[in-house]
This record gives structure tokens, C-alpha cells and sequence, in this order.
């Protein structure tokens, strides 16, 4: 039987026929490696029948596509055969030249790009229903998708000896981009998940009240400039140290002060016997590993100290909160008294202030590699100190010192500049 025994009009329904078979294989192939693993792992525990194959199927994919590439061609050269033959008995030679470019175009067009366009948009539906076809098509074509296979394995331990890593793990960084693209519903979530992640990056020293700011109350002092200092104060956990405050004896919740305050001969011994010990933490502690040491420890409040042991400062449990769900106010910036908005857009700021509480109370991107203060970061950037007032530039920020007292710049006046955009010249043409 050759050729020319079947009418044409078959043989073009071959093509055709052949046509779909081919997009289906191309489809397949993009749709299954387009597919979200993690979004499929999910659907495999909601016991999701076509994700469970699919999923046992991506676990060999070279056997995957072994079978989808197999399927492909044999359609592929096989359109091709009934192409030439047509193209043979329609205009002689001159058919046969034509033929590879006609099926190239046809098959280019339904069998490659739409297809794989239209699978990459819906790879789950595509895919789901797919595996129902690619399993038995793969017992009926396995001797020689096993025989394949272990060519091509051969192939790559030759050019490739490494197995190569697992990329299914993602780092911190990637999670975030992960996050920030759309993963997670936009809105304060999606800000929530970032902060969780970036608590690994982030130190007991970034976020503490540092030592000049502690409110304490020191043992030596007058029973009333004791009880004033109590009285007035806005924290419910107080240090209580002795001289210095590098000399802690105790953390006093003022709630058991309430005790004391109907004895009217209460002593400062009778104070002390309702502190508890002090909870001391690196400075250098990342604020993920020292959060699950609050909930160990059963601490609230810790002092930090530095690798001498002097007190740095300190941290609390609502600081690192404050970290994850952002400040418990919606307008932060009016309510830090170091931070003065001006009429032309710019901000006059204490020098004092934390570079980081900057950053998320105006939603700059100051840098936070180095001081924590503002004073910190212009001196680092002058590596000396200013005999007087000066202007200077870091990044797109414009800084002018206003102030400089006892070697500190007291105040500065900082505005935001428009990041430079270079013309595109091409753009314009």
C-alpha cells in the first residue's frame, strides 16, 4: 500500500488530526513545568485527584518528558511524511520544497505557540486534565522512554557529573519576592509577612531604647523622688539599678508597687523584695531568635548589653511586636516628637533619632547599615565632626546640619530629592 491509494482529502485530515495531537503534546510540556509546586503541593493535600498525578508525574521529569517528547515528534514526523506526499502528488518537486515550509508555519502557529501560550495562562486546568492521558500513554511508550531516558541520563552525568541542588527551597530574600509579587493579598498582610522575614536581619541593637533614654529608678534615691518617679512614669516595667544603671538589681512591675503605696513606713527593702531578676541578651541577638527566648524565658523586657557587658539599652516584647504588625498608631510620623515637618516639604529631625523609626515613620530608605542614629550616619559619612554647619548629600537625601553641640549634631534639616531618571535618547527618536 503506498500513497497514493489514500485521497487526498485524507491525507489532509491526517494533518489536521495530527495538528491537535502535536498542540496537545506542546501544551502539555508548558503547562506541567509552568505549574506552581507549592500552589500544587497545596491542592495534593486538599486530595485534588489531578494534582496528585500530576504531582507523582513531576517527581520523574525525565520520564515526563520523555513520553510528552516522544509523542511530539513521532506527530510531528509523521505530519511531516504526509505533508511531503501531499505536497508530491499536488505539484510534483515543487511541492516537496514546499511542503516543509508550509507544515513549519502551520504547525508553528496551532501546534507551538497558541497552545503553549494558552497553557502557560491556565496550566492547572491544562495540566489536570492532561494526566489522564500522559499515565497509560506512559505504560504503552515505556520501554522506550526508559531506553531514552537512560541515554540522555547518561548524556548529562557525562557533561554534568553534579546532581545539582534542590531549588525547591527558597531563601529569605526570594520568599520576600515571593510575597511582594502578589503571593499574599495585597494590603497590611503582605506588609505583616515581610516584617516577619525580615526579623532575621535584624538585631536586639536596631530596635532597643538606648541607654540615654532608659527610665529607671535608682535605689539610692529619696523614698518620695522614688514614688515620683513611679508616679509619672509611662512604662509599667521600670529597672531598677543602683548608682548606674550598669548596675541592675531588679525589674519592678508598678502594678505590685499598688501594694505598697497604703503602708506608710514601707522601706526600700520592702520594694526590692517585689522586683525580679534582670533578663540580660547580647546586643548582637537577631530579633526572631530573641523573640521565641521572650516566650522560653517568660520575659517581657530585657537589658541589652554589649560584649564588655555594659548596658546598651532596652528591648521589649511590644518592640519586636511593633516590628511584625507595624506602630500601634496610623499616623506615626506626628507622633515622634524628634521629627518636625517644614512648609517646603523637608523635615527638621533630632540627631538622636533612630535612622530606622525614620525610615518607616516618613517611608524613607535611609541606610541602615551602620549607626543606628541619625548623628551616626552624617558623621560616618563625614569621618570627622563638623566645626560648623555644613550640607551634604547621601543618597537622595539632602542633609544640612543646624545645630552642633559637645561634638553631636543636635538638629539637621533633611529633604527627599527626586531620584535622577536619565533620558532615554532612543525612546525619543
Amino acid at each position: 500500500m503506498n500513497g497514493e491509494e489514500f485521497p487526498v482529502w485524507v491525507l489532509l485530515s491526517s494533518i489536521v488530526v495530527l495538528t491537535f495531537l502535536s498542540a496537545y503534546f506542546s501544551g502539555t510540556e508548558t503547562a506541567m513545568m509552568a505549574l506552581n509546586r507549592y500552589r500544587l503541593k497545596h491542592l495534593v493535600k486538599q486530595r485534588h485527584k489531578g494534582a496528585r498525578k500530576a504531582n507523582r508525574m513531576l517527581r520523574r521529569p525525565d520520564r515526563l518528558l520523555g513520553v510528552i517528547l516522544v509523542g511530539n515528534n513521532l506527530v510531528n514526523f509523521s505530519a511531516a511524511t504526509i505533508a511531503t506526499v501531499i505536497g508530491l502528488r499536488l505539484y510534483g518537486d515543487t511541492g516537496v520544497l514546499l511542503a516543509p515550509w508550509v507544515l513549519t508555519i502551520t504547525f508553528l502557529i496551532f501546534a507551538e505557540v497558541a497552545p503553549k501560550t494558552l497553557a502557560a495562562l491556565h496550566p492547572e486546568s491544562w495540566s489536570f486534565r492532561s494526566v489522564y492521558v500522559l499515565q497509560p500513554l506512559l505504560k504503552l511508550l515505556y520501554p522506550v522512554v526508559a531506553f531514552i531516558n537512560w541515554f540522555s541520563n547518561a548524556l548529562v552525568r557525562l557533561f554534568s557529573p553534579s546532581q545539582g541542588e534542590d531549588n525547591e527551597n527558597l531563601s529569605t530574600e526570594e520568599l520576600k519576592t515571593v510575597v511582594n509579587e502578589g503571593a499574599v493579598s495585597v494590603g497590611e498582610r503582605q506588609s505583616m509577612m515581610v516584617r516577619l522575614l525580615d526579623l532575621e536581619s535584624v538585631t536586639v541593637n536596631d530596635i532597643m531604647v538606648p541607654r540615654s533614654e532608659i527610665v529607671g529608678i535608682d535605689i539610692e534615691a529619696e523614698i518620695n523622688d522614688i514614688l515620683d518617679a513611679a508616679a509619672t512614669s509611662q512604662h509599667t516595667l521600670l529597672p531598677i539599678y543602683k548608682e548606674s544603671i550598669n548596675n541592675v538589681l531588679g525589674i519592678l512591675h508598678l502594678r505590685r508597687m499598688a501594694r505598697l503605696v497604703t503602708i506608710d513606713d514601707f522601706t526600700k527593702a520592702d520594694l526590692m523584695q517585689l522586683t525580679r531578676e534582670p533578663y540580660f541578651v547580647p546586643e548582637a541577638t537577631p530579633l526572631h531568635t530573641q523573640l521565641l527566648n521572650f516566650q522560653k524565658e517568660k520575659q517581657r523586657i530585657a537589658m541589652v548589653v554589649d560584649e564588655y557587658g555594659d548596658v546598651q539599652g532596652i528591648v521589649t516584647l511590644e518592640d519586636i511586636l511593633e516590628e511584625i504588625v507595624g506602630e500601634f498608631t496610623s499616623d506615626y510620623a506626628s507622633n515622634m516628637a524628634e521629627i518636625s515637618p517644614q512648609e517646603d516639604d523637608a523635615y527638621v529631625i533630632d540627631g538622636s533619632a533612630v535612622v530606622r523609626e525614620i525610615n518607616r515613620a516618613l517611608h524613607w530608605e535611609l541606610p541602615l547599615t551602620g549607626p543606628r542614629t541619625l548623628n551616626g550616619l552624617v558623621l560616618e559619612y563625614l569621618e570627622t565632626i563638623p566645626e560648623s554647619n555644613l550640607c551634604i548629600q547621601i543618597d537622595e537625601y539632602q542633609i544640612e546640619t543646624l545645630q552642633i553641640n559637645d561634638n553631636m549634631i543636635k538638629n539637621l534639616k533633611i529633604r527627599r530629592l527626586e531620584p535622577f531618571k536619565p533620558v532615554d535618547h532612543e525612546e525619543e527618536d
